[in-house]
């Protein structure tokens, strides 16, 4: 498979224990080493487009998705505060989820939260920033391998190989683009990261 697939960033940004509550559900169906085939559960993602590099474009969408989450949507209410007395106007909240993902989509790239699970099509909030789009998506399989290390274009190319070849030997057929997955939030040292590269198989 060449390097230059669409490629998938998945960051999970954790504020205060560097990691979120939620991450996304599956049940493992195959493991072997650090090696595992996971079954994943249908997700919703809120979703947005954005122009400029691989880096950039990560960066250039955290802010838009997280107001989002933080209440910028179309279920606002009034919240009466004491000490000090004031009376603010403010949208549900969203918990931080796992996986923060980033695809390539043309030449953009799709930058997306998953949504908590309590949430369904007809419950999730609407977005007020309308280049924030909301999909379900259904479920699915993933061949993946966990390693640590820093966040590195070398790192990944080199457990991508190696999923790859053990993809081989599985016979598992590639449907999609690798995911390069971050579970850590930028504070934690490289030692202790949880890092994945994911591929969609049949």
């Amino acid at each position: 498979m060449k390097k230059s697939v669409l490629t998938t960033v998945i960051l999970l940004l954790g504020i205060q224990s560097g990691l979120a509550a939620e991450e996304a559900a599956y049940k493992v169906v195959k493991k072997e080493g650090g090696k595992e085939l996971r079954a994943y559960e249908p997700q919703i993602l809120a979703e947005i487009l954005i122009e400029g590099t691989l880096e950039d474009a990560g960066n250039k969408a955290f802010r838009p998705l997280f107001k989002y989450i933080d209440g910028h949507n179309t279920s606002q209410q009034k919240i009466a505060m004491t000490a000090p007395v004031s009376q603010e106007k403010a949208g549900e909240k969203i918990a931080m989820t796992s996986p923060v993902s980033q695809e390539k989509v043309g030449e953009k790239w799709s930058v997306s939260f998953m949504m908590p699970a309590t949430f369904t099509m007809k419950t999730i909030p609407t977005p007020t920033n309308k280049n924030i789009t909301l999909r379900l998506k259904p479920a699915h399989r993933m061949a993946t391998i966990r390693y640590t290390g820093r966040w590195s274009k070398e790192g990944y190319e080199t457990h991508l190989e190696l999923l790859e070849s053990w993809m081989k030997k599985q016979d598992l057929t590639p449907i999609g683009s690798p995911i390069w997955a971050k579970y850590n939030a930028p504070f934690i040292p490289w030692f202790m990261r949880r890092n994945e590269v994911l591929i969609p198989v049949k």
